[in-house]
């Protein structure tokens, strides 16, 4: 049984603020300061806490785009009474969030023993940065960036939902990373692929967290640093996604390719070396 003190969860918390929206893998850098810090990823309390904390991030998804998940969920409720509003644009895309989820769901429980245990591994994170790295750089070159969010369609939605089974069987692949390259092969433009995977987003993370919130608080991570943690992975990721929107509306997505690929060289080095046992 492991517990994790406050210090720690800070530190954990501004790392998953940082890294959750952001395509460089909140699980993957996640797992590397714990193990810098001489905590077992492998262990249940802190696989909970890490899904706890992602909480916070979420809270500043829903915080950020307030006004269009209320525009959003309004439609959707309008539309279960009101035939005509099936027609809008938000109610069909609210369904797509939905269905979407479906498939992340299934996985995640049917492959909880094999997420939580051998591929776990800080060795599948060092391969996962890379790898992941190649997908982004394809896909920002092969993308036609033409599509707007108003383009987007339920193949689109399935599609990049499904690409979040990525990160969550290969930690380090990112889940941003994963759905934004998803959504860049499907034509949509850098912006609209973002905001998707932050809609996305919600509803896997939010579950994920909620699911993972007894083993969490029953195996001795303690309820001050989740508190603490969940609380400045808030505050951090939510500047983290007003940074991310202003960026990538001029920007490739280059810089973040070799950050991956540079932290996965540097990981593979560590654990070469032994300085963390992965």
């Amino acid at each position: 049984m492991s517990a994790i003190s406050i210090g720690q969860a800070v530190v954990l918390g501004a790392v998953e603020g940082v890294t959750e929206f952001l395509p460089v893998s909140s699980t993957g850098h996640l797992k590397i300061v714990e193990g810098l810090m001489g905590i077992p990823v492998d262990d249940d309390a802190v696989v909970g806490f890490s899904a706890v904390i992602q909480v916070g991030a979420i809270a500043a998804v829903l915080v950020y785009f307030f006004k269009d998940i209320v525009r959003i969920v309004a439609a959707w409720l309008r539309g279960l009474t009101d035939r005509e509003q099936r027609y809008h644009h938000d109610y069909r895309f609210a369904w797509w969030v939905i269905f979407a989820t479906l498939p992340i769901v299934a996985v995640g429980l049917a492959a909880k023993p094999l997420i939580e245990g051998p591929l776990a591994s800080l060795w599948v994170v060092a391969g996962s940065l890379i790898a992941g790295s190649g997908v982004m750089y394809a896909a920002d070159r092969l993308g036609r960036h033409k599509r707007g969010e108003d383009d987007t369609s339920l193949t689109d939605a399935m599609l990049v939902g499904g690409s979040q089974i990525l990160a969550l069987l290969f930690p380090g692949f990112s889940r941003s990373g994963a759905t934004m390259s998803t959504a860049l092969l499907r034509g949509l433009d850098r912006l609209a692929a973002t905001r998707l995977s932050f809609f996305l987003g919600i509803p896997a993370l939010t579950g994920a967290g909620i699911y993972e919130l007894k083993d969490a608080l029953g195996t001795g991570a303690g309820a001050a640093p989740l508190a603490a943690g969940t609380a400045v992975s808030f505050v951090v990721a939510y500047a983290s996604i007003a940074w991310l929107l202003r960026y990538i509306a001029k920007h490739t997505f280059n810089a973040f390719v070799l950050y991956r690929i540079a932290v996965g060289v540097l990981l593979f080095g560590l654990l070469g070396t032994g300085v963390l046992h992965g």
